[in-house]
Parts: structure tokens; sequence; C-alpha cells
């Protein structure tokens, strides 16, 4: 099985990450993909994200009606920080049979080189990104490469910083997540302080 692996702190899950995500199972020759729920990303300050089984349980409430759409928690148990290269190497040793690719923001990919042990990465795995609005260039190496997929899904510029400000400010933005997340986030007062 192809599966793509989408990582993020998802602080919180919104509409944009469920376009994206759903457009890549219909529209891709990806079988699964897979929300990776990342507890902290090197680049992301750590006093800004709910706890890690809040965040998971967001993401398992807004696919549970979507076979296609998958969560997980491998990074969870791994050493902090998180490295996409470390989680690739210990997912492949739990789900050997499957075929693991990154999903990518065209953003994350102008800053790609930057990643530890990028090279690993790109030789061994198939990269697909979608597309979003940023100034900065792609690196020319990956403009051609063989194993980068440009994926045409819709530009949904919503981001999770605009959620949790736009929340804390008592704005409806309720249409913007998928509706038992809006729910769960209001029932629990997440990110109204």
């Amino acid at each position: 099985m192809k599966i793509g692996l989408f990582f993020g702190t998802f602080n919180p899950i919104h509409i944009g990450h469920m376009i994206i995500a759903n457009y890549m199972v219909e529209f891709s020759d990806l079988e699964e993909v897979w929300f990776v729920i990342t507890p902290r990303s090197p680049f992301k300050q750590k006093a800004t994200l709910l706890s890690n089984h809040h965040r998971l349980a967001l993401v398992n409430i807004a696919v549970e009606n979507y076979s296609k759409l998958k969560t997980s928690d491998i990074e969870f148990n791994l050493p902090q920080p998180n490295y996409t290269i470390n989680t690739l190497i210990h997912i492949e040793e739990k789900f050997p049979n499957h075929q693991f690719c990154l999903l990518l923001g065209e953003d994350n990919l102008k800053s790609f080189q930057k990643w530890k042990n990028y090279e690993t990465i790109i030789k061994n795995y198939e990269l697909y990104i979608y597309p979003r609005i940023s100034e900065e260039k792609i690196n020319p190496e990956f403009i051609d490469h063989p194993k980068i997929h440009r994926v045409n899904a819709p530009i949904v510029q919503i981001s999770s910083t605009f959620i949790r400000k736009a929340i804390k400010d008592k704005k409806d933005i309720s249409t913007m997540l998928p509706f038992h997340v809006w729910e769960y986030i209001d029932e629990m007062n997440f990110y109204k302080s």
C-alpha cells in the first residue's frame, strides 16, 4: 500500500488540512494519507501546543468518516525533537509492507535542504508537493527531481495560527474546522485565552 505521510502539529487540524489530504488520496496514486501528529517540531515552540492527546483526539475526530485518512501517534514515543528522517526509519520498521511518501507544502520544499539528512530522504522517498503561496525560491536541485511530484491541489490559505488567534479574539470560525472538531475545541475552551 502506498501511503502519504502528512506531518504536522495540527494545532488544531482545520479544513485546509482535510482538503489537501483528501485531494491527495483521490487525485494521486496514494491509497491512504496518515496524519502524523508531531509532539514538537524542531521549528516550533512547544508552549503554543495543546497536549499531544488532545491534538490526536482532534485529528481522530476529523478523519473518523474518511476511510482513506488515518492518524498516527508514532512520533509521541520517539526522542525529541522529532526529525522526519528518524520517524521514517521507525515507521518503515513497524510497517514493512507499506511504501511511504511525504506530503509537503511547496513552502517546505523551499527550505527542504535545511532538513536533517534531506539527501537521504529524497534518495529513498517520494515527495508529493501541494501548492502554497510564498516568496522564497525553490532550490534548483528540486525543480525537476524524479522523486518530487507536484500535485495541483487547491491552495488553502488557512493556518492553525490564524484559527487560534481568531478563537482567542472571539471570532466565529466554526466553518473553518470539521464540525465535530469545532465542537470539541469549543466545549474544552481551547485557544480562548
